[in-house]
């Protein structure tokens, strides 16, 4: 059995792949078509004029489903092992609902393209990075907690790494666009996908592509992480049947369907 073939860990390098393609493909057929610059544009001018548009849509609406799967199924798995631990319990809540929060953010920028519907692109880009940025923190906070019982050291060290990474270029990218969309380099600067390495504001311009393309790759790093732990989870379904025929439902039905998760010790 292949390494990718054990429990689910199928479904995080799903995620990281599919989401990673999102963007490599969105990237080369703008520069094919020259609708960006070769040299680090935004992940989001690559997917602003069709036909890459509609690939990096349909795409990254995969990813957002994948991420949902996902955050729900290391949600279940470390409530498994955790039954008791109150406190545990809370923070997984906590990161449920970040982990939602941010896949939800993924849809937005899939949907809504920044040169179209700027603002509301944005506050994808908010939940995506943001809250996803929370929930990356939670999930550390969750493996030190399970440490050295049910987690190792060297996976909080790794998630631990990675957060870092992750909120570091998001300060790098955050003071980048301010100064870059501060006024000072020109207005409408939104609408701009061709830059000129002679002009103003292109090192910060540059500083900010850069920052994003890291930190899209923090989160995907990130969820790298989760492969081995995903390797000890079976996911079945068990379904009783009410009745021999689909056209009479007993009086007394009751939902009886289950799904059990079974986890070991990671």
């Amino acid at each position: 059995m292949w390494w990718f073939q054990q429990g689910l860990s199928a479904l995080p390098v799903a995620l990281v792949v599919w989401s990673a393609a999102s963007f490599v493909f969105s990237y080369i057929t703008a520069i094919v078509l020259h609708h960006v610059d070769p040299l680090v544009p935004y992940i989001s001018d690559t997917g602003t004029i069709p036909p890459e548009r509609c690939l990096f849509g349909i795409m990254l609406n995969i990813s957002a489903f994948l991420g949902m799967a996902t955050v729900y199924v290391r949600y279940k798995q470390v409530y498994a092992l955790n039954p008791e631990r109150s406190k545990i319990i809370k923070l997984n809540k906590i990161g449920l609902t970040l982990g939602l929060m941010s896949c939800f953010g993924l849809c937005i920028i899939a949907n809504f393209q920044k040169c179209i519907l700027y603002y509301i692109h944005v506050v994808g880009a908010c939940l995506t990075f943001g809250v996803g940025a929370i929930y990356m923190l939670v999930q550390t906070v969750l493996s030190y907690l399970m440490q050295p019982e049910l987690h190792s050291k060297d996976v909080f060290w790794i998630r631990l790494s990675v957060s870092l990474w992750c909120c570091s270029s998001i300060v790098s990218m955050f003071i980048s666009s301010v100064v870059l969309y501060s006024g000072r380099y020109g207005t409408d600067l939104v609408q701009k996908l061709h830059w000129e390495p002679q002009e103003e504001g292109y090192t910060a311009h540059l500083i900010s592509t850069v920052s994003e393309w890291s930190l899209a790759f923090s989160f995907l790093s990130f969820f790298l992480t989760y492969i081995r732990d995903f390797q000890k989870i079976s996911l079945r379904a068990v379904v009783s049947l009410h009745g021999q025929t689909l056209y009479n439902t007993p009086q007394s039905f009751v939902p009886d369907e289950q799904t059990l998760l079974i986890a070991g010790s990671i």
